[in-house]
């Protein structure tokens, strides 16, 4: 576990480790740049560098982390907590019973809220069924351009109370996003060396929409190459808006 300086999440927890890439959001990411500078030589996320390019690069292993799995129980404070920052839970590779697992703990740790997210919506359409929905699990899809918006309807597909969307690094307009079910929606643009552009108009489509429909909209960056001088103001004022259902005041990073 550690604290989060995600604007949207508390803390993270990751009991599982190791990813692919799957879409071009996924070009970019994060967590393979710190996945380089926390693993050991020959791990399960080992940052490598493909031929002709620089950088790290998920290796495709995943590892489990079963010692991690009960650590929520022992949180006093309630919290919102981002499952897998280092991982997918849908990830091909990670057996159904130890989904199963991860989500009998979020139901026993019921003061805290736990934020999935997935881009690997077909797995989540598949395993659905079979998994139990505890009140305090919010599911999400990341959604980076168009052609990836059949995520949401497998998202829509599920018994999850609280289903939400990341639209982020947003790539693209939506122009055909469709929110029925939705109860939270997060937009944010690419940082780092190499950010993707975002464009405002993108954004305020997204934002018009959810205030049409009366979906909590928040928006978590710019991005950009210098993504602090870039900031978080949208129309001259923050969106930090949380879905209804929840109880928790706003996470630390948005306060």
């Amino acid at each position: 576990m550690a604290d989060s300086a995600i604007e949207w999440t508390d803390k993270t927890w990751n009991p599982v480790r190791g990813c692919a890439r799957v879409s071009p959001g996924c070009e970019h990411c994060y967590a393979e740049v710190q996945a380089r500078r926390m693993d050991h030589p020959g791990g399960a996320y080992e940052g490598l560098t493909e031929s002709g390019r620089s950088g790290p690069r998920w290796n495709g292993r995943v590892r489990l982390v079963p010692e991690k799995l009960e650590e929520p129980l022992g949180w006093g404070r309630p919290c919102r907590v981002f499952v897998n920052s280092m991982s997918d839970l849908f990830h091909p590779t990670v057996p159904e019973t130890f989904v199963s697992e991860v989500f009998d703990v979020m139901g026993r740790a019921g003061r805290h809220e736990f934020q999935v997210l997935t881009k690997r919506s077909e797995r989540l359409r598949e395993l659905g069924p079979r998994l139990e929905w505890h009140a305090n699990v919010w599911m999400g899809v990341s959604v980076e351009s168009e052609p990836y918006l059949r995520r949401v309807d497998d998202l829509r597909s599920t018994g999850a109370q609280v289903k939400f969307l990341s639209l982020e690094p947003l790539l693209g307009p939506l122009p055909n996003l469709d929110l029925d079910g939705i109860d939270w929606v997060i937009v944010g643009g690419e940082s780092g060396p190499r950010a993707r552009p975002m464009n405002q108009a993108w954004v305020l489509e997204i934002r018009d929409r959810c205030t049409s429909e009366g979906v909590p909209f928040f928006f978590k960056q710019w991005g950009g190459v210098r993504k602090k001088r870039a900031g978080r103001l949208l129309d001259a004022r923050t969106w930090d808006e949380m879905p209804r259902s929840s109880e928790l005041p706003m996470a630390a990073g948005g306060r």
